[in-house]
């Protein structure tokens, strides 16, 4: 695996509204940044962000949401038509560590709060290469709805007594996949282990192998689901870089599709943006089993 050195990032344009108290990052730079590749896909062996031979990458976004150098992207693999789910577990493994890897790399670094492991797959969710890979953000801080969720939150794990495993999707090891009892998304899968784990670099080697199980698992379910390769969200809440202030943070992943059905997407419509309380058509009870059967 290779990575590239960051280099230092711009000031950023971080504004708040003072109505709402959502965040918003300014970053105009991004307006002008091409769509599609215009001549072959840059991820590829050759290509402009890949010149020479790699088994999987991590280097700083040429077109950063963060200011370069605190925005990387990983590339999986360099097999053009992959997926995270086809890749095999010995790379989904590696893809882990270097996760794991990068998020202690990115913490350690003076100013950052929080690194945020995430990908955006699909069209549908504005990703505009399709060539395996993922995105890292270093935030400066740790933001809002990621410190209530790892300081107040409360993992909603169906359990035996108050929910007979209506919403588990599958274990590997400790780790369990469910759907989550009140997510707005018609499908939506939460992952965390069954003991408390704050951060990717806490995962011992078998965790570690059994959590790209459990990926290779879930992500394939959704496309066999739809029959199709299904656009997906997935993110990583983890520990945040200062983790003596945070003893009780725990480490899950989201995995989150706007299709309600194969090509059919869920928008997001006024009466929820407006009062932020969402109508899903799907039952979570029944995403669950949906996804269990494929």
């Amino acid at each position: 695996m290779t990575h590239v050195a960051s280099t230092d990032a711009p000031p950023l344009d971080r504004r708040i509204d003072p109505l709402t108290g959502i965040t918003t990052y300014i970053v105009g730079s991004r307006q002008n940044r091409p769509n599609l590749p215009v001549a072959g896909c840059p991820f590829c062996i050759g290509g402009l962000e890949a010149p020479e031979p790699y088994e999987l990458k991590a280097f700083p976004n040429r077109w950063p949401a963060l200011g370069r150098g605190r925005a990387e992207v990983v590339l999986y693999s360099p097999i053009h038509d992959a997926s995270l789910s086809t890749l095999g577990h010995p790379a989904v493994r590696k893809v882990i560590d270097l996760w794991a890897e990068r998020t202690s790399a990115l913490n350690a670094e003076p100013g950052v709060g929080y690194t945020l492991v995430f990908e955006n797959r699909g069209t549908e969710i504005g990703a505009t290469i399709p060539h395996p890979h993922g995105q890292i953000y270093a935030f400066d801080h740790v933001p809002e709805l990621v410190g209530h969720q790892l300081r107040d939150g409360r993992l909603d794990r169906p359990d035996d007594t108050t929910d007979p495993a209506s919403r588990t999707v599958a274990s590997v090891g400790d780790w369990t996949a469910w759907v989550p009892f009140a997510s707005p998304f018609p499908y939506a899968i939460r992952i965390a282990s069954g003991s408390h784990v704050a951060d990717l670099a806490s995962l011992d080697g078998e965790r570690r192998d059994h959590l790209a199980t459990l990926l290779i698992d879930v992500l394939s379910r959704l496309d066999r689901l739809f029959d199709a390769p299904t656009p997906y969200m997935m993110w990583i809440h983890q520990r945040p870089a200062d983790a003596a202030a945070w003893p009780d943070a725990e480490m899950h992943i989201e995995i989150v599709t706007p299709w309600r059905a194969a090509h059919v997407a869920r928008y997001i419509a006024a009466g929820e943006v407006a009062s932020g309380e969402y109508f899903n058509t799907v039952v979570p009870e029944q995403a669950a089993a949906s996804l269990r059967t494929v």
